[in-house]
This record gives structure tokens, sequence and C-alpha cells, in this order.
């Protein structure tokens, strides 16, 4: 009895699992195309290109030095991040900040679009308190990275579903 009592509390939340639709990620697929890319960027040191090029070297691309020895070509046509004043206190100082990065791109492939002009911000904000300065850069710095991290997820999704 209690190896049926183990087996359906090891099966039953898999189940659940399985039946709402839930799927593990795995890797990211590009298409053949992309066999071997290279990124235009307007800026090579932006922290949208490096994070980029580093998941797209992890999901098997061979990024190349020209466009002229490239399967593709994946331009960053704007590349700008970041902070704006939310709000402000009764003495006049910041209480709330709102970190963007907003990025525009295409992918092209042998004179054939693959993916037309995007445009995408994303937003983080975060109370700002001046006794503690040193760590709400540090939280600033953390918010930025979080938003190249979704940005370089969001994109890869729209190459992988190419």
């Amino acid at each position: 009895m209690t190896h049926v009592l183990l087996r359906v509390a090891v099966l039953s939340p898999m189940l659940c699992l399985a039946g709402c639709g839930f799927q593990l990620q795995g890797a990211v697929t590009v298409p053949e195309a992309m066999e071997r890319t290279y990124i235009d960027g307007v800026d090579r040191y932006s922290a949208f290109y490096r994070e980029f090029g580093r998941s797209l070297e992890a999901a098997g691309v061979e990024l190349v030095g020209s466009a002229d020895a490239a399967t593709a070509v994946f331009s960053i046509l704007f590349d700008d991040t970041g902070q704006r004043v939310l709000s402000v206190t009764a003495r006049n100082t910041p209480a709330e900040f709102e970190v963007y990065y907003t990025i525009e791109y295409a992918l092209v492939s042998e004179d054939r679009s693959l993916l037309s002009q995007q445009e995408l911000t994303l937003t983080r904000d975060y109370i700002y308190d001046e006794t503690r300065v040193l760590g709400k850069a540090r939280e600033e710095e953390a918010l930025r990275a979080a938003i190249v991290d979704d940005l370089v997820r969001i994109v890869l999704k729209q190459v992988g579903t190419l």
C-alpha cells in the first residue's frame, strides 16, 4: 500500500504540470540561415551587444567579423540605456527612478529580411534612498543587467520562431 501511495505522490505533480501545458524551455534554436552571423552594432561594447553575441555562440552560431563572410546580418540600429526620475519627495529630492533599455534591430539573410526592423524597450523602477547611495547604485546595475538578459531572451525567442 505504501508503494501505491508513493507512486501517486510522485506522479500527481508530474501529471498536473503536463496537463497545464508546462514545458521546460530547453536550448535556443536559431534558423539555419544564421549559421554564420555578423552582428552589426552601433556600439560593439554595449551590454546588449556583448550578451547577445555570447548567447548566439552558446546556441551554436559562428560569429564572423564581416558581413561578406556571413550568412546572416543581425543589425542593432539603436542601443540606448539610462534612467529617469519617476517621483520626488516633498523636499524635491528623487524618491523613485526608472531604469530603461531600448534597442532597435533587424535580421537579414542573403538580401532577404528575416526579421523586419523592431523596437523594444524594457523598464524597471526602484525606490531611491539618499542614505544608501552605494547600494542603490549596485541595485541600478543589477536591474540593468536583468533588463539586458530579458531583452536577449525576447530577441532570441523571436529569432527562434523564424
